[in-house]
């Protein structure tokens, strides 16, 4: 039975992860279609506004770089992901301390920790639920930690590094992005406006905020536009990262034969790089952006498995962690003692409630366009690992290989 679960595992791992790429550089795209339109004039200057067959264009093109640049040998990579580290950190500082100096205009505190936008256009003005709905985004936010155990057969000390770069990830990210969020808030003032459809950024309202400080101080938007740059070059070291760790995950999956022709996705280059991995997780995350032609809800959906599957996944182990295998697990050099257990209880609960949080409807009334189809895709995964299981892996499938 356990095998069974070690496949569902890997496949909620798989898909979150491809989510994840899929919504990050698909998110890099969307930005560099709002800098051309600032830097063009805006929407409201006759800036040129790309349709979305271009932004489909620029989020392959976006892809295709990040699959070059994962064929690279492991130690030029390796000076990437430090380079990556530093941008974000040294970005971050900018912006947060930049922006809120910049501004002619700041919100009070008690604006920025007080109020709850209760007209917010989607039929949403009850307080509690505006707070649970906000979880989200933040909860999306602490994905991808785990890459850090998915890079572990390319780090020194891995029974200790590993451990300890998936939490210090988790540090910086609360830390440093608290605070990156409040510099954006005291800048804030006209939510309407900035909610609007017709500013200058198209609807993007950071990048409205960005763009109208500049021009508020100088009477240009220049200096935002610059800023938006910062952030496209954090968001595709992202993209670069993810697709990294993406590569990996198959790599170790197919390693195991948990993936149909894993004997072709374990294969390495030269340099020691699954290269099919690479270009199948550059490929799948391609196709999943694809949906976004069609309904911006069907492709809201495939990527809300980005969040959710992926908490499913780290569930999974923790759960049989903390139950079935409490009195014959081995802990690591690297454990928190009799804390473990206590820890890992708190994270299976926590899952649980954001899996409920993600399935709720986050506008009213409630319509074709606006139901939050998030347990509908993660159903249709479940599904299908489960059919797949039952099936074809059953018969086949022994588990995880042990490896020296």
């Amino acid at each position: 039975m356990h095998v069974g679960w070690f496949i569902c595992f890997c496949r909620f791992n798989i898909v979150g992860q491809w989510a994840v790429t899929t919504s990050v550089d698909f998110s890099l795209a969307q930005l560099i279609k709002v800098i051309i339109l600032l830097s063009t004039g805006g929407k409201n200057g006759g800036g040129y506004e790309a349709s979305k067959y271009v932004v489909i264009a620029f989020h392959g093109v976006i892809l295709f770089l990040h699959g070059i640049i994962n064929n690279l040998p492991i130690s030029l990579l390796s000076f990437l992901g430090r380079l990556a580290a530093i941008w974000n950190i040294v970005g971050v500082f900018v912006l947060m301390i930049g922006i809120p100096s910049v501004a002619t205009e700041r919100a009070s505190a008690k604006f920025v920790f007080t109020n709850f936008n209760t007209e917010n256009g989607d039929g949403i003005s009850s307080k509690p639920y505006i707070f649970l709905l906000g979880l989200l985004m933040s909860q999306y936010t602490l994905t991808g930690y785990d890459a850090s155990a998915y890079m572990t057969e390319e780090t020194r000390q891995a029974d200790i590094n590993g451990p300890k770069g998936i939490i210090s990830a988790v540090g910086i990210s609360v830390i440093v992005g608290w605070g990156y969020i409040l510099g954006i808030t005291f800048a804030v003032t006209d939510i309407p406006y900035l909610l609007s459809e017709d500013n200058d950024a198209g609807g993007y309202a950071i990048a409205e905020v960005f763009y109208l400080v500049f021009k508020n101080r100088y009477g240009n938007g220049a200096g935002g536009i610059i800023c938006l740059v910062i952030v496209a070059v954090a968001i595709f070291f992202c993209g670069m990262s993810s697709v990294t760790s993406n590569s990996r995950m198959v790599f170790a999956f197919s390693r195991d034969g948990a993936l149909p022709f894993s004997s072709l996705w374990r294969k390495v280059n030269n340099q020691e790089v699954p290269i099919y991995a690479v270009w199948l997780s550059v490929s799948i995350s391609f196709c999943m952006a694809l949906t976004s032609l069609g309904s911006i809800v069907a492709f809201e959906a495939m990527v809300s498995i980005a969040t959710i599957g992926l908490y499913i996944a780290y569930a999974l182990p923790i759960f049989f962690r903390v139950t079935l295998a409490q009195k014959d697990f081995v802990p690591g050099p690297f454990n928190l003692g009799r804390y473990g257990v206590i820890v890992g209880w708190v994270a299976v609960l926590w899952v649980l409630i954001i899996s409920i949080l993600f399935s709720l409807p986050v506008s009213y009334p409630i319509t074709m366009e606006t139901l939050n189809y998030t347990p509908v895709a993660v159903g249709c995964l479940l599904i299908l690992v489960v059919s797949f299981w039952l099936i074809s892996a059953r018969h086949w499938f022994k588990g995880p290989i042990t490896t020296i």
